[in-house]
């Protein structure tokens, strides 16, 4: 094992990668009685066109199905599902599936041995037949329906449609209704056999446990599993502007919401390292719109946020900024966002407190299992390694380079969407009737 020291932080992650490709990640606490355990592929919702590894001819399988796969990994073959499996000693289980990967954990205190064995033999073994995929069908339709019925996801389901023309982050993870009747028990197989083998998979745990006795297991459990070439993933070409600058949809809901999507090229900054200038963007806009910043407390004296919500989403050649609010006069909010985009000014003296809230916050995490754990899996995802020096890189960060990012940043490639109640449809119709965007 190769041990990867976190600095300033006096802990040690251990790392393996087996000869057939596949990845180990293991933190080790001595002072603490849990731990957390997460196998993962690379594999999400926007991986729908690809090459086989065993043809030359590129296929489609219908939207929605990684995390059609994900549901069917709960069905085993002996009849015992993970859940029960785990619940009969007390240990949590769950699995979620994003743009980019899916995730299998498990957690408890007990059984690590047993768990972790369980937990590398199931997601190997998936079973599918045309009965009990006919029968997910009509649980994820149901699931697809209860969130047709919620307000706020439908916000980001039209925000996503007007930040991209063409790539399938706008298509929700899980599908449609129409997508999900067409996937048959093959299209599951083809997935499984390209997407979950091991030089496309990783395993990542994080707490109490010897980290020897893990990687035995791996060894013993994923060292006969060949390593397959990886599919031929087709190459999405999105155009740099938003697909739709504004839209207003209406539905049953107590307060207006309003989400705002920035749409930034990542060509326009190649002199840079993916985590540097994730870090430079992360630094702009929580300067801009944190919960200290000049524009919240203005806003607030304003009473106009219920709440606010904010995130970086990261694309092969993009980063897309979202603002997710809710509010009483979404006019007069939009407006003051717009206002802060285009005349914002960064002192040098903010920059400086929040490099030193950061790494404060980068100690303050390692308390948490939960917290590493997600910090860890990001990294692992988004950088395909453990960053072992990051509160150094957030001190090395520079005002003058700050600054001349965000001066590139083109903040009126946006998408701007509104969510009003249905019941002042018609009159919100006639006064936001062909508004120009300033």
């Amino acid at each position: 094992m190769k041990k990867i020291k976190l600095k300033g932080l006096e802990m040690d992650v251990y790392t393996e990668t087996l000869k057939n490709g596949f990845e180990v990640y293991l933190l080790p606490y001595a002072n603490k009685k849990n731990y957390f355990m997460s196998y993962a592929t690379r594999f999400g919702s926007t991986t729908t066109t690809f090459t086989p590894n065993d043809s030359n001819k590129e296929v489609s399988v219908p939207a929605g199905i990684a995390h059609f796969l994900e549901h069917k990994m709960f069905e085993q073959e002996d009849g015992v599902d993970p859940f029960t499996y785990y619940s009969e000693s007390g240990t949590g289980a769950n699995a979620s599936t994003s743009y980019d990967n899916t995730q299998y954990i498990c957690y408890g205190t007990k059984n690590f041995s047993e768990n972790l064995r369980y937990l590398l033999h199931y997601v190997n073994h998936p079973y599918y037949t045309d009965e009990n995929v006919s029968k997910e069908k009509g649980i994820i339709t149901e699931e697809l329906k209860m969130y047709e019925d919620i307000p706020e996801w439908q916000l980001e389901i039209k925000l996503r449609e007007n930040i991209y023309h063409v790539h399938p982050r706008r298509v929700d993870l899980g599908g449609s209704v129409e997508s999900i009747q067409k996937i048959t028990k093959e299209d599951l197989y083809l997935c499984h056999r390209n997407f979950y083998v091991p030089n496309n998979m990783f395993l990542l745990i994080v707490g109490h446990f010897d980290p020897e006795v893990a990687l035995k297991i791996v060894h013993e459990q994923l060292d006969s599993v060949p390593s397959i070439e990886k599919p031929k993933v087709k190459k999405i070409k999105e155009p740099k502007s938003v697909r739709m600058k504004e839209k207003t949809i209406f539905a049953s809901v107590g307060t207006p919401k309003v989400g705002f999507g920035i749409k930034v090229p990542i060509k326009d900054f190649s002199s840079y390292d993916d985590l540097t200038l994730d870090l430079y963007l992360s630094m702009i806009t929580t300067i801009i719109f944190g919960s200290s910043s000049l524009f919240r407390e203005r806003v607030r004296n304003q009473k106009l946020l219920n709440s606010f919500y904010t995130e970086w989403e990261t694309v092969e050649d993009y980063r897309v900024f979202y603002i997710i609010a809710s509010t009483s006069d979404p006019e007069q909010l939009v407006h003051e966002i717009k206002e802060e985009l285009q005349n914002f000014v960064i002192f040098e003296d903010s920059f400086t407190r929040m490099k030193k809230v950061w790494i404060a916050n980068e100690v303050r995490i390692m308390d948490s299992i939960d917290a590493v754990v997600r910090n860890i899996y990001d990294d692992i995802i988004h950088y395909k390694k453990i960053i072992p020096d990051k509160m150094e890189q957030i001190r090395n960060l520079d005002f003058e380079q700050l600054n001349q990012i965000a001066s590139k940043i083109d903040f009126k490639n946006m998408a701007i969407v509104q969510l009003l109640d249905e019941d002042k449809a018609d009159k919100t119709k006639k006064s936001t009737k062909k508004k120009p965007m300033k």
